[in-house]
C-alpha cells in the first residue's frame, strides 16, 4: 500500500507597492483565490480522510505473507494473516477477494459471499470477483429470481457500476482542472471571442463537475453504509412483522442476499429479490 504525502498549506504573502497597476494585479488575484476556495473545499469534501492524512501502517509484507500461506494450501494460517490485516481497518478489492477466496477453500460459502460482496462494491467490474461470486451462490440452497426490471433501472445501474468511488473521483479532479483553465482564460483574456468559448467550454465542465461530484460522492457513501446483508443461519423464517410471534411468511437458508430496509428493536426488515419483504432477528444477519 503506497502512503501517499501530508497536504502541505499553500505560504501566504501580502504585497504592498503604491502603484494602480500593482494594486490592481493584487485585486485580481485576491478575487480569483475567493473563487478557487470553494473549490478548493470540494477537493477536500470528496476525499476520504484517511487518504489525506494517513496514518497506517504499510500492511504488504504481511499480506505477501498470506499469499503465501494461501498458495501452500495453509487456508487456516492464511484467513488469519488476512483477518488481521481486514482487522486493522485497511481494506481493498484484493485483500477482501482474497479473504472470499480462503473462505471458499474452507467450505464456508457464507462468509464467502459476504466478502466477495464487499470486494464488489469497490471494484464493481472485477469479472474474477463475479465469476467466483457465481460460484460460491451456486452452492447455497435458495435459488431466488429477481423481478425484472425496466430499462432505463438497467442502464442507471450499468453507468453507475461503470467506475469506482476513486476513479469517479479522478473524472472529478480532471472536470475539476478543465474548469479552472477555461475560468483563467475566461479571466484574463481580452478577447471577447475567446472570452465568449471559454465562457461555453467553462460551462459545459461546470455540470461535468457538478455531476461526477455527485456520483464520486453517492458511490463513496455507497461503500461505507450497509444496506444489504447475508443471511447467517442456516434455516431461517421470515416473519411478518418484527415479533417472534408474527405469521411465518417464507423460510430462507444461510448464503442468501438481502436489501436492508429499516430496524427496529433488534429486528430488520429485509427484501429479497423477487420482492418479497419480511423480518428477521439481526443476529442472523452481517451486513455487506
Amino acid at each position: 500500500m503506497t502512503i501517499s504525502k501530508y497536504i502541505k498549506p499553500m505560504p501566504s504573502c501580502i504585497c504592498q507597492n503604491k502603484l494602480i497597476t500593482d494594486a490592481v494585479m493584487n485585486l485580481k488575484i485576491k478575487s480569483r483565490l475567493i473563487l478557487y476556495y470553494p473549490i478548493l473545499l470540494l477537493i477536500l469534501t470528496i476525499l476520504p480522510a484517511e487518504k489525506i492524512y494517513p496514518n497506517k501502517s504499510d500492511f504488504s509484507l504481511l499480506y505477501e505473507i498470506g499469499n503465501q500461506q494461501y498458495n501452500e494450501a495453509n487456508f487456516d494460517s492464511a484467513l488469519v494473516v488476512y483477518k488481521q490485516i481486514y482487522n486493522s481497518g485497511y481494506t481493498s478489492p484484493e485483500l477482501l477477494y482474497n479473504i472470499g477466496n480462503t473462505y471458499f477453500k474452507l467450505r464456508n460459502i457464507p462468509s464467502a459471499i459476504l466478502f466477495y460482496e464487499k470486494a464488489l462494491k469497490l471494484a464493481p467490474n472485477d469479472e474474477d470477483l463475479k465469476h467466483n461470486l457465481s460460484i460460491a451462490n451456486s452452492r447455497i440452497i435458495d435459488k431466488i429470481e429477481p423481478v425484472p426490471q425496466l430499462f432505463i433501472k438497467n442502464w442507471w445501474d450499468t453507468f453507475y457500476k461503470m467506475l469506482s468511488a476513486d476513479w469517479w473521483a479522478v473524472v472529478f479532479l480532471i472536470s475539476l482542472s478543465f474548469l479552472l483553465l477555461f475560468i483563467v482564460i475566461f479571466t484574463v483574456s481580452d478577447n471577447r471571442s475567446v472570452r465568449k468559448l471559454s465562457f461555453f467550454l467553462g460551462l459545459m465542465f461546470l455540470l461535468l463537475t457538478i455531476g461526477t461530484f455527485g456520483m464520486a460522492s453517492q458511490k463513496y457513501y455507497y461503500t461505507k453504509s450497509i444496506n444489504e446483508a447475508i443471511v447467517f443461519t442456516p434455516t431461517i423464517t421470515v416473519k411478518s412483522s418484527p415479533s417472534a410471534s408474527s405469521v411465518d411468511l417464507f423460510v430462507l437458508h444461510e448464503g442468501t442476499k438481502v436489501s436492508l430496509l429499516d430496524e427496529v428493536e433488534g429486528w430488520k426488515e429485509i427484501k429479497i429479490a423477487n420482492g418479497s419483504v419480511g423480518w428477521l432477528p439481526s443476529e442472523s444477519l452481517k451486513g455487506i
